[in-house]
């Protein structure tokens, strides 16, 4: 089993101080982050709380101590998990059932804004805009209705694309995880097995070497399923010269991973066999042609242009990279509109995915961009599987 993870009080400080001088910096009197079950990033970027069944949100004040927002049922949990130490209790982060917890005193977003500000709010910066839910904004525009609501997600996401030590070391951990899972999942493999029974494989490998949980759902996805570019593993059996598409993901302290690689069980077609090499070859490519100093859309017109050159420009459905932290997917993308250069340290999974109409696949790796290149964080079985 592989060691136990556990980032240290003083970091949440740290990332929750960048935040308030960004906060000071815009001229808002207050930053809410938020998140959910799913996407639970940017509430446990800053307090290491993680909600489950309800959501929850942290407040970040231009002077003071954050606050970390939670659902009626979860203070106790919240007390144990959290690393901020002021929590608040309100109903408008209740599970989607919808309790009204009669017995339960809870706050509302007027006593907390009369508490941690006492004058007029005016400036309410919203982080996680894209999942921030209805009752959520329509109880803060009640107890501050004349308060301007602004989006601005940078001011988290800007300090999450650059890791830091710790944040490095986690996703290590992570993909070494997802790793070993591979390496134990592959031999295990039947034709008349099930994708949904090569999940459980998957899934017991995972939490034995000591993920806290998945990085993802698991993709076991076999013949035409492989061609969902996202998808879920169904009762389809793996069979035989299908390609069967892996993307095997652990999570360790809240950091995500994802190692994919397409598996054929017996002799892949030569046709197959063709796509298969053309994206192992574009996946290795790109990591050629990323470090430090250059810019995202550099590379990503490399990508197309090589596809062009292979003959596989038909293929391809998006590429070449996407951001890797909290999230298995994140900011930033590398895409034909990306004018951001990239710096050391960030992380990206190099996510090179083909499909036609028969059959799909994926090669996948994180890897930290160096000042030189790229240092991978998985690198095993880069090669052709056929089992």
């Amino acid at each position: 089993m592989g060691k136990i993870f556990r980032i240290e009080d003083a970091e949440f400080q740290r990332r929750c101080r960048a935040v308030q001088k960004r906060v000071k910096e815009k001229g808002l009197d207050m930053l809410i982050a938020h998140s959910g079950e799913a996407d639970f990033a940017n509430v446990r970027y800053l307090s290491d709380y993680w909600p489950i069944f309800e959501c929850a949100g942290v407040i970040i004040p231009k002077e003071g101590e954050p606050a970390l927002l939670i659902g009626p049922e979860s203070e106790t949990y919240a007390k144990d998990t959290s690393r901020i130490p002021k929590i608040y209790k309100l109903v408008e982060y209740r599970e989607s059932a919808e309790p009204e917890y009669p017995d339960i005193k809870v706050d509302t977003f007027s006593s907390i804004f009369k508490e941690m500000f006492g004058d007029k709010v005016n400036k309410i910066g919203i982080a996680s805009y894209q999942i921030f839910p209805l009752p959520v904004y329509e109880g803060i525009k009640k107890a501050a209705p004349d308060a301007e609501l602004i989006k601005s997600d940078e001011l988290i996401v800007d300090l999450r694309i650059i890791k830091s030590p710790v944040e490095l070391e986690m996703l290590q951990e992570a993909f070494r995880i997802s790793e070993t899972a591979l390496e134990k999942t592959l031999p295990l493999m039947k034709p008349e097995m099930t994708e949904l029974q090569v999940v459980g494989i998957i899934e017991e490998a995972l939490y034995s070497e000591g993920a806290e949980y998945e990085g993802h759902p698991q993709y076991v996805l076999a013949g035409k399923n492989s061609n969902h570019a996202i998808g879920r593993p169904k009762y389809a059996k793996l069979g035989r010269s299908n390609l069967i598409q892996l993307n095997i993901g652990a999570r360790v302290a809240g950091y995500s991973s994802s190692v994919g690689r397409p598996v054929c069980i017996g002799p892949m077609t030569p046709d197959m066999k063709k796509l298969v090499q053309a994206g192992l070859d574009m996946h290795f490519k790109t990591m050629e042609w990323m470090k430090a100093g250059v810019k995202a859309n550099d590379v990503v017109k490399k990508f197309y242009e090589y596809g062009e050159k292979i003959g596989v420009a038909k293929n391809i459905l998006y590429g070449p990279c996407h951001g890797l932290g909290m999230m298995e997917v994140e900011k930033p993308w590398m895409e034909s509109r990306s004018e951001y250069l990239l710096q050391e340290n960030m992380t990206f999974q190099v996510d090179t995915f083909l499909y036609c109409e028969d059959y799909g696949l994926r090669w996948e790796n994180g890897v930290a961009v160096t000042k030189d290149g790229v240092k991978p964080f998985s690198d095993k079985l880069n090669k052709i599987l056929e089992l």
